[in-house]
């Protein structure tokens, strides 16, 4: 089955930037000690009584690979995926230890209820409005029960949308879209995933933006123990 035109235009567009992307942003945690923070409160949250085992963990748009290193390091059993082609052989070089696949966070190649967790950082920022409840319905699709998911995404007052024709001194077409905590928050409930937490993040040096970043997860069997109890 062709991918949704938009994950073909994404693809197109990071195989066509990744070098050049991969140089400007070869770990931008280091400088965010919120966005860490978070990270380590989704390990947490992975390794909860409701998440029996060691399953793996799947980091969705890993791009260059650098929050999967850290999931790594944290001590979970991480993989990347990603549409751009590219960007996997990148991540792959730089990660040489790790797994990153090429994918599509709107068709998952896993069977269901196998992922102990999901992050998908400034990902769902190339998805259209039309195309978040199916993207939502497959992270709860492949997750197991009680496991979390984490977003960050750009945030504003209001939804809005912009496409780039040109970046790096490529040309792309790529879109972005950034939205409100409760319009993202409405889609995840929608879909199925219980909200446990929302953060949201001024501007900081280089944003135009506030940043935004929500934790949910797909609801627990009955009577199975969670961080929450």
């Amino acid at each position: 089955m062709r991918a949704p035109e938009f994950v073909e235009s994404t693809q197109a567009s990071y195989d066509a930037i990744a070098e050049a992307y991969a140089a400007e942003h070869p770990d931008s945690l280091a400088g965010r000690p919120l966005e860490r923070a978070l990270l380590s409160a989704f390990v947490e949250l992975v390794r909860a009584p409701g998440v029996p085992g060691r399953p793996p963990v799947a980091d969705i748009g890993s791009g260059p690979g650098y929050v999967t290193a850290r999931l790594h390091e944290a001590g979970l059993p991480v993989f990347g995926v990603d549409a751009s082609p590219r960007m996997v052989a990148l991540a792959r070089r730089a990660h040489p230890q790790l797994r990153f696949h090429v994918g599509s966070m709107t068709a998952l190649d896993l069977p269901e209820a196998t992922l102990g967790g999901i992050v998908a950082l400034y990902s769902i920022i190339h998805v259209p409005d039309d195309h978040l409840p199916s993207v939502f319905a497959e992270f709860r699709r492949v997750l197991l029960p009680g496991a979390p998911v984490l977003l960050g995404f750009q945030s504003g007052d209001e939804d809005g949308h912009q496409r780039l024709t040109e970046r790096f001194g490529q040309e792309i077409s790529l879109d972005y879209y950034w939205r409100t905590p409760d319009t993202v928050a409405g889609h995840l409930t929608r879909a199925g995933l219980d909200l446990h937490a929302r953060v949201l993040r001024e501007p900081e040096a280089g944003e135009k933006l506030p940043r935004a970043f929500l934790l949910a997860r797909r609801p627990p069997v009955d009577g199975t123990p969670t961080a929450d109890d």
